[in-house]
């Protein structure tokens, strides 16, 4: 039996409204307040998505940071991490080669190459040669078939081979794609 029942119980017949409308108003305040902290509860979930949006820096991922006592490669500002200690040689085993310990991915200039680095440093990427054909051409536009589907292309659109379509033409009463290499490549039968 709740606590307010007990008292009006204990209190005899005489009292029953008195109590009654003691406990109606425990009863309202009681509404009340569970009522304000719902409400309170509803605008902490409403708004606390927009506290984070405008404290982003509170809450985003923060960048790792590595420490080390690495050596500066070549004045580029690149700290290597901590390698891991090497096992010592058995003596049957081959001495090997002296690694570079930076975890650049790069090697430190060679002097004594001098001028023909440079030159292999400045040579650009072999074409990729991606096999293609002409399937079908209509009002400018050309439909060509490769390994990854259909496109449909027309003057200065990129091709497989990264070449561009320079011209659509008709030759010979059979259509014709001609790339920016002034490679020709015909309707496929």
């Amino acid at each position: 039996m709740w606590p307010r029942r007990a008292k009006a119980a204990a209190t005899g017949p005489a009292d029953v409204g008195a109590a009654r409308r003691a406990s109606k108003k425990g009863r309202l305040r009681e509404d009340l307040l569970l009522g304000l902290f719902g409400v309170a509860l509803g605008l902490g979930c409403a708004l606390f998505p927009w506290y984070v949006f405008f404290n982003q820096e509170k809450f985003g991922v923060r960048a790792v940071q590595f420490e080390g006592g690495g050596d500066k490669g070549g004045g580029g500002g690149v700290v290597a991490t901590p390698q891991i200690a090497r096992i010592p040689d058995f003596p049957e085993v081959k001495e090997e080669p002296e690694l570079d310990q930076l975890a650049t991915g790069t090697t430190p200039p060679d002097e004594e190459a001098g001028d023909e680095t440079a030159k292999l440093l400045e040579l650009p990427f072999p074409p990729q040669h991606v096999p293609f054909q002409l399937v079908y051409v209509a009002n400018g536009r050309a439909m060509i078939q490769d390994d990854t589907g259909i496109w449909v292309v027309q003057r200065g659109s990129v091709l497989p081979d990264m070449s561009r379509v320079a011209s659509i033409e008709e030759r010979q009463g059979s259509w014709v794609l001609v790339t920016s290499t002034n490679q020709v490549v015909g309707i496929s039968h």
